[in-house]
């Protein structure tokens, strides 16, 4: 049976780089993208846009169903993320809209609504999803997945890079024991945990460039 709309899942911890070869696959491809983890902040961001409180589980649930959301990217490769046709890029990733995000994730009733909401981003030609449990939970289905990571210091060192060139003051030693406790609480987490896929294939970026990290992603993806 031909695949007319497979799905490349790219997994694994915060840092690995993930998003930035998500999004040039996809575009390399011509495939839609799915950044899993801006959902959340998405749904903050489109509840509080309609009244909507945080913890009304319910309100947020149905909001999470309805999000009209495209993910995209410029010349340059960097994300652009629109909402309801406005581009909402700068907004989602604010420290507050963060706050929100870990507020609405509480519920179980919204994680479930977003599972579906992710699962619908499956469209010809295909998708790249980006997340942490891609391929164990969401799309079990993959045509492809892999679990992209990092060493904890060269993960690190490119957070601390990233905030730097957006003028922000951080500590380089702060974001290392930040990355360690998320690794840790995502790892550990009862509902969909932090692991590669039995069958996905496992890549480590270290000392990598982002166009080599691309360019073995898609011959790995011309394998199939």
């Amino acid at each position: 049976m031909t695949i007319t709309s497979p799905v490349i899942a790219i997994d694994g911890p915060s840092g690995s780089g993930k998003g930035t070869i998500a999004r040039r696959v996809a575009d390399a491809l011509g495939y839609h993208l799915l950044d899993s983890g801006a959902l959340y902040r998405l749904t903050a961001i489109a509840a509080e846009n309609r009244g909507i409180r945080l913890d009304d589980a319910a309100a947020v649930a149905e909001t999470a169903r309805g999000l009209d959301v495209r993910f995209d990217s410029h010349e340059d490769g960097s994300e652009r993320i629109w909402l309801s046709g406005k581009d909402v890029t700068g907004e989602v990733r604010k420290e507050s809209t963060g706050a929100g995000a870990s507020t609405v994730a509480a519920h179980p009733a919204v994680r479930e609504a977003l599972l579906e909401r992710q699962r619908a981003f499956q469209r010809v030609p295909g998708l790249v999803a980006d997340g942490r449990d891609m391929g164990t939970h969401v799309f079990t289905s993959a045509a492809l997945k892999i679990f992209l990571t990092a060493s904890a210091e060269e993960r690190a060192k490119r957070r601390y890079k990233q905030l730097k060139d957006k003028g922000l003051d951080v500590s380089l030693a702060a974001l290392s024991r930040d990355i360690d406790d998320r690794d840790r609480r995502d790892s550990e987490r009862s509902v969909a945990p932090l692991k590669p896929a039995s069958d996905a294939r496992i890549l480590d970026s270290s000392g990598l460039s982002i166009e080599a990290v691309t360019e073995t992603v898609l011959e790995w993806v011309a394998e199939l």
